[in-house]
């Protein structure tokens, strides 16, 4: 039966039954010789009903009412809580880490043989720690490239010198110092690993020379990894992991805070798409990552990290692809459809005896298909001093060799 059958809820009046047989004459006549009631009985009666009736209604209705108040401070004061303001948040937690929030001027260096001077370029970063006479700041690597002089600008509007402690052009991580006295705030460094999707952060820094600004957005994806070009040549030869965001990140973002709601540093902004028809598009390098980088950097003012000593091209790059003649020229099997072919080799990869046009398709039995793959396997699966045995092809037959790694030199 459904909800709505007439048997249950119906506005329709129901009728007498038709068939039903009228009285005989004779029982009419008795009923019509009982006496009736008076109008004024008749009405009497009815007020008597409606009282009651009333009462009773008022009675019911009161008590729900009574009942209701009682149980209302209970279930306003769980909305209380879980509905609490959130500019109110966002408010608390700016002013909590705005202070920690310095923008970056980077005074490139003259170019004097071509009587070019650089103009300067702007950027941001995060007072992370104090100790001693220093106060460290984590920045990004392209805001300070290439610097002459450093300054840095705090939320006061006060103007300082800082030093480059070190700095790191794969993760785009750098640490400057500066001098502590007077500096009073550091940004408290959150986890952002426990970071939700949606959750609302802001960013704060210096987009466009304009100091001190903040906006809000929301965390759009958590673990976003996106292709990136290190020499800026439109290969890319590396992967950045990094929290995506619609927060308003422009040019001076750059070395800022992602902050989440309870005023820590979840992310430093690093770079977000700017093309037509495309909005909301920012990323920050994960705050986990850039506390590693940045305690190595303070500690030995550079990242080691393995190397073999090979300069390279993919076997099949789409946006660089080998010209025929140049694939003959390998003699390949025709099984061998991926690899790294070797433009150079320096250092370790010499001397362990690669040449030009080797094709590396191996790091011990891990299939190495790119450039890409070759650093990956390098900087995240091997350290200083380790044996590494490679498989290549020479001239269309395939060969192992075991090289020595030694660490990265300075670029």
């Amino acid at each position: 039966m459904g909800l709505f059958d007439d048997d249950f809820y119906s506005t329709k009046v129901s009728r007498r039954r038709t068939g039903r047989q009228q009285p005989a004459e004779g029982k009419w006549s008795v009923r019509r010789s009982r006496r009736s009631l008076a109008t004024w009985q008749v009405s009497l009666i009815s007020s008597v009903c409606s009282a009651v009736v009333a009462v009773l209604l008022f009675s019911l209705v009161t008590g729900q009412f009574t009942e209701e108040k009682a149980q209302a401070p209970a279930v306003i004061d769980k909305v209380a809580v879980s509905s609490a303001d959130p500019y109110d948040r966002i408010i608390q937690a700016a002013a909590t880490v705005r202070p920690a929030v310095v923008s970056i001027i980077n005074h490139k260096e003259d170019n004097k043989e071509l009587n070019i001077l650089d103009e300067s370029a702007l950027g941001s970063g995060v007072i992370y720690k104090k100790v001693d006479d220093k106060a460290y700041i984590i920045t990004n690597n392209h805001v300070i490239e290439n610097s002459g002089k450093l300054e840095i600008v705090t939320v006061n509007g006060e103007t300082r010198k800082a030093e480059l402690v070190g700095a790191d052009k794969v993760s785009d991580i750098a640490v400057l110092s500066i001098d502590a006295k007077g500096i009073d705030t550091v940004a408290q460094i959150g986890d952002s690993s426990k970071l939700r999707l949606g959750e609302t952060v802001i960013a704060i820094g210096n987009p466009l020379g304009l100091g001190d600004t903040l906006t809000s957005g929301i965390v759009s994806y958590t673990e976003r990894t996106i292709p990136v070009s290190l020499n800026q040549d439109g290969v890319y030869d590396w992967e950045q992991e990094v929290i995506q965001t619609d927060a308003a990140i422009n040019e001076g973002n750059s070395g800022g805070a992602l902050v989440d709601l309870d005023g820590k540093v979840i992310g430093i902004n690093t770079m977000k798409i700017s093309d037509t028809g495309v909005e909301g598009l920012g990323f920050a390098i994960p705050a986990n990552h850039v506390m590693e980088t940045a305690d190595e950097l303070t500690a030995n003012g550079r990242i080691a990290r393995s190397y073999l000593g090979v300069y390279s091209v993919d076997l099949n790059n789409p946006y660089v692809p080998l010209a025929e003649d140049q694939r003959k020229e390998l003699n390949l099997p025709t099984t061998v459809t991926d690899g790294v072919v070797v433009l150079d080799a320096v250092g370790p990869a010499k001397d362990a005896g690669l040449q030009f046009n080797d094709v590396i398709t191996k790091f011990n039995d891990k299939t190495i298909n790119s450039t890409l793959a070759l650093r990956k396997y390098l900087y995240d699966h091997t350290k200083i001093g380790d044996k590494l045995e490679i498989t290549f092809y020479r001239n269309g037959e395939a060969k192992q060799i075991t090289v020595q790694l030694l660490e990265k030199p300075e670029e």
